[in-house]
């Protein structure tokens, strides 16, 4: 079910009037957010349902075996070895095995041998690596006493299948999420307002910005040898906003919609291409994965409390893995590292944490020095993406072979109206770059006037509606 359907626009209101107002009892509350996720997770394949179920109930066992062997260090690492494996299994079973069988048949090919005996083809569930490392996190912090362990199994599979966040994250940790399904939540009219505001900015950011831009990047990408380079170039950055109005957008409307039900997740965005080097563009670019392989993978490692060279390996393993996790093809390997790459200079001049506050936090306009700055690594972010969207790494140098070498400035054919959309998402989040999104606004100067923002809010909802593009999946739903 997608959050831009006529579908989920009559599921949200439902289930919001039974959650209030039906299922009063924590209990029952949590009974009833299970169901409903699990009717909302069910609407692409039913099939996909036995596979959460059997990821969520493992890993509540492994917390109560991880409880039971309390002061038996030895066996309650066995205990949580086995579930992280047994998850990253089914993981690997269902996102690469095609990856790994097709990649055998080609290396058995080149050898001479018949290799039609190892292509596989297995459908992959929406949204498995997203519920894999939120149950996976739920093991380690039980195993690293961060949390203790549940024995409310309703309020457990409430915690991994919550389905605002469920297909696309933000990756909640047990020791944020798991404790508001413990606790009675009360009905709260500010925080449900906030949260359809910050909906409504996901949707115009999805259906508005991105959804457009698809439509030149799909035209651009299939035809990019035939294109000049300024072409190719306006194709890479409106697939550069198109990925962020997308994903974030997606951000936004589930973080809004967990607020309607009283349930805070945490932030995943905080305006990342207004980033001044590249470390601070990956502090603001999904979060909610960075800091999980940051405490559960890099800290492990030594983290930065090391050598500069294993710091460097460190760092290198993380975006390796980063690549990987987005996707089984080998141009999200060569994205994760293109990334590191990026990173090593700051890591080894000791500039990887200068900034690690909001540009220009005081002023209204950035210095020279500031906008250069994010022009530079907004545009090494540009060839990031290229990789990221291409289909191969041999499409992915040709495209920007073509970019650079076929180079000449000429009105672009594709995509007019994206610069505009594109234009005013970026006004608005520049304004608003303190905020926790572009329609969170303060009631003082003029907005004190409530005729004032509801009238933005009204021009944002119709301008939603009017301009959209032609429905897109959410890109992260193949992730």
């Amino acid at each position: 079910m997608l959050f831009n359907s006529i579908e989920f626009l009559i599921y949200l209101p439902v289930v919001f009037l039974l959650y209030w107002f039906v299922f009063k009892p924590l209990r029952w509350q949590n009974l009833f957010v299970v169901i409903a996720s699990y009717v909302f997770y069910g609407w692409w394949d039913w099939r996909f349902l036995l596979l959460i179920a059997l990821t969520t109930f493992c890993s509540y066992m492994s917390g109560i075996l991880l409880d039971r062997n309390e002061g038996n260090r030895k066996k309650q690492k066995w205990i949580s070895a086995g579930n992280i494996i047994l998850n990253l299994a089914i993981l690997c079973v269902f996102k690469y095995c095609n990856f790994f069988s097709e990649n055998l048949a080609i290396l058995l090919s080149a050898l001479g041998w018949e290799a039609d005996w190892v292509t596989l083809d297995i459908l992959l569930p929406v949204g498995i690596s997203f519920y894999t490392f939120q149950a996976l996190s739920y093991t380690i912090d039980v195993y690293q006493h961060k949390i203790k362990p549940t024995y409310d199994i309703v309020a457990f599979f409430a915690f991994i299948s919550f389905f605002p966040q469920l297909v696309a994250g933000p990756i909640e940790r047990a020791t944020n999420l798991l404790p508001q399904f413990l606790k009675v939540r009360s009905f709260s009219y500010e925080q449900a307002v906030d949260g359809m505001r910050q909906i409504l900015w996901g949707l115009f950011k999805k259906m508005v910005v991105a959804d457009n831009c698809a439509i030149a990047v799909n035209s651009i990408f299939a035809d990019y040898q035939s294109l000049d380079g300024s072409h190719l170039l306006l194709g890479a950055i409106f697939f550069t906003f198109q990925i962020y109005g997308d994903f974030s957008g997606y951000s936004d409307i589930a973080i809004g919609t967990a607020r309607l039900f009283g349930i805070n997740l945490m932030r995943n965005f905080n305006y990342p291409y207004f980033s001044r080097d590249i470390a601070e563009f990956w502090r603001r670019w999904h979060i909610s994965l960075t800091t999980w392989f940051r405490d559960y993978i890099y800290f492990p490692l030594g983290g930065s409390r090391c050598s500069k060279w294993k710091t460097m390996r460190n760092t290198a393993i993380i975006f390796l893995v980063s690549g990987f996790w987005h996707g089984a093809n080998w141009t999200f390997v060569c994205w994760g590292a293109y990334h590191a790459f990026l990173f090593f200079p700051l890591l080894l001049l000791g500039k990887n944490r200068k900034y690690t506050d909001v540009v220009a936090k005081d002023r209204l306009l950035p210095s020279v020095k500031e906008v250069f700055q994010m022009l530079i690594t907004f545009m090494l972010v540009v060839i990031g993406w290229i990789i990221f969207r291409a289909e191969t790494i041999h499409q992915a140098w040709d495209y920007i072979v073509c970019m650079v070498t076929k180079f000449h400035f000429s009105m672009p054919a594709h995509g007019k109206d994206p610069l505009i959309y594109i234009a005013i998402l970026l006004i608005i989040e520049w304004l608003q770059r303190q905020k926790q999104f572009g329609l969170q606004l303060e009631e003082k100067g003029i907005f004190r006037h409530r005729a004032v923002r509801w009238t933005i809010y009204y021009i944002v909802f119709i301008a939603t509606f009017l301009l959209a593009g032609k429905q897109e999946e959410f890109i992260y739903f193949q992730f």
